[in-house]
């Protein structure tokens, strides 16, 4: 993981990691007005409009700037594809924060997750100097499991029925990471 400061940048072997653009709102609602994307996440409006896309990224920078959360673009480093999208909260005054992020249906199973993952939580520990790292996910949504437990993640809890999506409650399973070397 390369982090370029300058251009809010990570380079991983096979991604770059960006600030979104207002150019890309058109490629973002494209991939999150998607059902199987909407319902796996706690957030994501569905049906997903450009004026969504638009609103999500006119503060990325905002945020980025004042240290408040990293919402970067998961991109192939070949192509600059937009595969999907990935952030960092900062929690600042518990030294912690949580990963989120979502993957266009047509690039699952590939790793970006994970690479993209991997690189956010260096980033957390290497340049942010978190203390901790956490992460949440629908106990229906498996493939999600998997990329956080890639990550060396231990299961802290299961808070059951603790969401409702769709007139359907939903379990949140939440694991953590404490930075080793702080």
């Amino acid at each position: 993981m390369i982090f370029d400061n300058q251009n809010k940048t990570i380079t991983t072997k096979r991604l770059v990691l960006r600030l979104f653009q207002k150019s890309d709102a058109v490629a973002v609602t494209k991939l999150c007005n998607n059902y199987n994307i909407y319902k796996n996440t706690l957030y994501l409006p569905y049906p997903y409009s450009l004026e969504d896309a638009i609103s999500w990224i006119e503060h990325h920078l905002d945020n980025f700037n004042a240290n408040k959360s990293f919402e970067f673009a998961i991109t192939d480093k070949r192509t600059g594809e937009l595969f999907g999208a990935i952030a960092l909260s900062n929690n600042q005054q518990f030294n912690n924060g949580e990963i989120a992020y979502w993957i266009g249906e047509e690039s699952w199973g590939n790793g970006y997750a994970t690479e993209a993952a991997q690189a956010i939580l260096q980033f957390a520990f290497e340049e942010k100097q978190y203390h901790k790292v956490f992460a949440r996910y629908f106990n229906s949504n498996l493939a999600s499991g998997r990329v956080i437990q890639k990550l060396g993640m231990k299961q802290e809890g299961i808070l059951i029925d603790h969401v409702k999506k769709e007139n359907r409650y939903e379990d949140l399973v939440y694991y953590g990471i404490i930075n080793s070397r702080g």
